[in-house]
């Protein structure tokens, strides 16, 4: 079982906001696998789950907000007793161009409150991750910048690099190479 988590904050005034990358990467994932998200209470989450082959893969949008992710991923964890090595998160990263992609297997949470707060409640920084650009800008603070909406510009790198990320968690999902994963998404680059 593997467990695939897209990082944003919850509600219609985050949406499509640098912030919420994950969430919408998820969004193209289940609108190219025909998914549908679940609330799941007991899970901090909305839910969707895909077998392919002898895998079943759950997708989490933690309803916990971004600085609170962790407990969503533990939740998830624990009850269906899913290992450190099998999880893979989607996130924002301010120190990448927009639209710019990094596979890691393991690291830091390098200021992401999210996966600060995971690596907090897993109690492990190894687990894959995926992290798309979202650039920064020196005179907005930080704060505004990530719950802010793309320019004109960066939008169509973020959609074309949603897209990217989408197809290549497929290709995973059929294929179970994590390493493979990581090849395909920084080939774009």
């Amino acid at each position: 079982m593997k467990l695939i988590v897209g990082l944003g904050n919850i509600g219609d005034e985050y949406k499509g906001t640098r912030h919420n990358v994950g969430f919408s990467t998820l969004d193209v994932i289940a609108s190219k696998l025909s998914l549908n998200f679940k609330l799941e209470t007991k899970f901090k989450g909305l839910i969707a789950t895909y077998n392919s082959g002898n895998e079943k893969f759950i997708f989490l949008k933690p309803t916990t907000y971004m600085n609170l992710s962790g407990e969503a991923v533990s939740a998830v964890m624990s009850f269906y007793k899913i290992k450190q090595e099998d999880i893979l998160v989607i996130c924002d990263d301010l120190d990448m161009e927009a639209g710019k992609l990094r596979f890691r297997t393991k690291g830091s949470a390098g200021g992401h409150n999210g996966l600060k707060n995971i690596i907090q409640h897993t109690g492990s920084e190894t687990f894959d991750r995926i992290k798309i650009g979202i650039s920064r800008d020196k005179f907005i603070p930080v704060v505004d910048w990530v719950l802010g909406h793309f320019s004109k510009d960066d939008q169509p790198k973020m959609d074309s690099a949603f897209e990217h990320v989408a197809d290549c968690v497929i290709r995973y999902t059929n294929h179970l190479d994590i390493q493979k994963l990581g090849t395909d998404l920084t080939s774009r680059n």
